[in-house]
């Protein structure tokens, strides 16, 4: 469902930033996305999400190919990025419906979406006040259920738990799971490595630009018997100050 082949992005400097990434992550699976920072995990979103085009390399979601077809891709897919300050001049529910509108939602399921959404989020109370009104987190919660609005088949969640309350983290993880087991596809970037091994059916770890170790929890663990995911993870990529 979200497939990457062989993304490489160098930059105008020079700099090449991812190499050679691919991956394929099927229906019905949860897979979790880490590396350090600057390791390239925001670049590879971003060129799945067509925000970024790859210097090399093929896109393809649900069938379709970001590069020939971005349109017909982007409509089956969520994107939530890891900053939630977009267009804070508007309402909550005003947002929502300019999202909604972008991907056509009919008015009697957008209305029946976000209602159900906004209380599983506990955004009920607060659509008709100004996103600038809103702490982060509850501009996270927006932008969460903006996401979801038109019922994809396949998330690209970029740190989605950022600045999510206990409660809210425990309902989109709850949401991942439910999507995952009515045969769609997650993926997500995280820094919080329980998270990932709580949820994730596949791990794929990146450091400086490459796809250095993919698999299950316990195929990584194969070789790192007794150890953590955070303690695989700081052996395969490093500690900060290397």
């Amino acid at each position: 469902m979200i497939e990457a082949r062989s993304l490489t992005m160098i930059y105008g400097n020079g700099h090449k930033a991812t190499d050679d990434v691919s991956f394929n992550i099927k229906a019905g699976e949860i897979v979790g996305f880490a590396g350090p920072n600057g390791a390239g995990k925001t670049t590879v979103i971003k060129m799945l999400t067509g925000i970024l085009k790859p210097t090399s390399g093929t896109v393809l979601i649900n069938g379709f190919d970001i590069g020939r077809d971005p349109v017909k891709t982007k409509m089956s897919f969520a994107y939530i990025a890891d900053n939630p300050d977009i267009l804070i001049q508007l309402t909550g529910l005003e947002y929502l419906n300019f999202i909604a509108d972008m991907y056509e939602v009919p008015e009697d399921k957008r209305k029946q979406k976000i209602g159900v959404l906004a209380e599983r989020f506990g955004m009920s109370g607060v659509l008709n006040t100004r996103m600038r009104e809103y702490s982060h987190g509850m501009r996270q919660k927006l932008m969460v259920i903006s996401a979801l609005i038109h019922d994809p088949p396949a998330w690209i969640l970029d740190e989605p738990m950022t600045g999510l309350d206990p409660s809210a983290a425990f309902e989109l993880k709850q949401m991942m799971r439910e999507h995952a087991a009515a045969g769609n596809a997650v993926l997500f970037s995280t820094h919080v490595l329980e998270v990932a091994e709580q949820l994730c059916d596949r791990i794929l770890i990146i450091n400086k630009g490459k796809i250095i170790r993919e698999g299950t929890l316990d195929f990584l663990k194969l070789d790192n018997p007794g150890m953590t995911l955070e303690e695989i993870f700081v052996k395969l990529t490093g500690k900060p100050e290397d």
